[in-house]
């Protein structure tokens, strides 16, 4: 078994998930996965059974977050003492994993795959989300987190177990925000992402315009002052 666990939250996912499990299994046998079919109302979850694949199916949509703590559960229960979200739809590189873990191991609690570290940010409503989301980290936190909105993000055990406790955590810029006020470690490591090839995102430009406005009223109004639990 491997110390570090793969999660991979996948809402229909059908034409993107073998593709992506396959190259993992093939090219990255060093490391351990569990797919969280969240609900989804394609063959995503046939395709994980026909393929054998190491799989959570869940019985309805819980969303992102519902998904991920789902696997983060799973990794504390597993033993695991560290665990990477990682898309189901092929955007994200699994030869990152490597440096990605390689970062933690210098004693960083959390660790984010960034798409600009050595890039500017393109001119969108996105990346103008993105760059308030930044400011508003830097402003309550002190720290600068270049991606705060990228999905590829490594935690080690004391933030698995911590997660896997804690119902309103999500794997949102919120939390890491959060998490960075009550002391936890958080680098960056510079990372390409794919295109996704098949499928639909369920980022719209409504639904993104209203996870940024979400995320920025968390950060800056109810993260900001919420004192962490003892646990």
């Amino acid at each position: 078994m491997s110390d570090l666990l793969i999660i991979i939250p996948a809402y229909n996912e059908e034409a993107n998930i073998e593709r992506v499990v396959d190259r993992l299994t093939r090219e990255f046998p060093q490391f351990d996965y569990v797919v969280v079919n969240d609900g989804s109302r394609d063959r995503t979850g046939e395709i994980c059974k026909e393929r054998h694949y190491n799989c959570l199916d869940l019985p309805v949509n819980l969303g992102l977050s519902g998904g991920f703590q789902a696997g983060i559960r799973y990794a504390c229960k597993k033993g695991y003492s560290c665990a990477i979200q990682f898309d189901g739809d092929g955007q994200h590189r699994p030869e990152y994993i490597g440096p990605m873990k390689e970062k933690m191991d210098e004693g960083y609690d959390i660790v984010i795959g960034s798409r600009f570290m050595k890039r500017k940010k393109i001119g969108s409503m996105r990346m103008l989300g993105s760059n308030l989301i930044e400011f508003a980290i830097r402003l309550t936190t002190k720290t600068v987190i270049k991606d705060p909105t990228s999905g590829m993000r490594m935690f080690n055990r004391r933030m698995i177990e911590e997660f896997s406790r804690e119902l309103n955590y999500g794997p949102e810029p919120d939390t890491i925000s959060y998490l960075l006020k009550q002391g936890a470690k958080v680098a960056e490591v510079p990372v390409v992402m794919d295109e996704r090839i098949c499928g639909a995102s369920y980022l719209t430009p409504i639904n993104a315009s209203r996870y940024m406005i979400q995320m920025l009223i968390s950060i800056l109004f109810i993260r900001n002052f919420r004192k962490r639990d003892k646990g």
